[in-house]
């Protein structure tokens, strides 16, 4: 294995780490088009089941859950 001649600089360790930390972001967020609860982007709704207009997962009910 490779073995670096010189020891990184706590500053070019600093930049690097900046550029990654400072591209992370948040997933995003809309409201459902089908019932208007909060999803995540390019997912099945969570309370719903709706995936681009149709119903992609079963979704139980609090009814059935509690049974």
């Amino acid at each position: 294995m490779a073995t670096p001649k010189r020891k990184t600089s706590h500053a070019r360790t600093a930049q690097r780490k900046a550029q990654w930390l400072g591209a992370l972001k948040a997933p995003v967020i809309k409201n459902c088009p089908h019932c208007g609860e909060v999803m995540q982007l390019h997912h099945a709704c969570p309370s719903c089941g709706y995936y681009k207009g149709r119903q992609a997962v079963k979704v139980k009910s609090s009814e059935e859950a509690a049974s």
